[in-house]
């Protein structure tokens, strides 16, 4: 199988009383299905796919597309932003565990091109 699916802990950021919130987060790529996205899945919602070049480039500088907004966030956070009709999802991430799933896609993609 040439999915990579990687599990994440981040922080839901809402202007509630709760202001961060963990949570667990699901990062999908499929080389098969579309070799240029990325998919995140947050509980209770639909997932969000987007370019995966924009994540990568999000945790240098920041850069927005299509209403997905990455950049990061000091040094060892990265920061994704949805907007949709609905509102603004914002998702904090460890960039490590981004960085990591990144070096997984690149070398699922690479043998998949084998």
């Amino acid at each position: 199988m040439s999915a990579v699916e990687q599990y994440a802990r981040a922080h839901l950021v809402t202007d509630s009383s709760e202001g961060h919130r963990a949570v667990p987060v699901v990062l999908r790529y499929d080389p098969e299905a579309d070799p240029q996205a990325v998919r995140i899945a947050l509980p209770g919602s639909h997932d969000r796919v987007f370019a995966r070049r924009l994540l990568e480039q999000g945790l240098r500088v920041p850069i927005s597309v299509d209403g997905v907004h990455v950049w990061p966030c000091g040094r060892v956070q990265t920061i994704v932003e949805f907007h949709e009709r609905d509102g603004v999802t914002v998702v904090q991430f460890d960039a490590s565990a981004l960085i990591r799933f990144l070096r997984r896609t690149y070398a699922t993609a690479g043998a998949v091109a084998r």
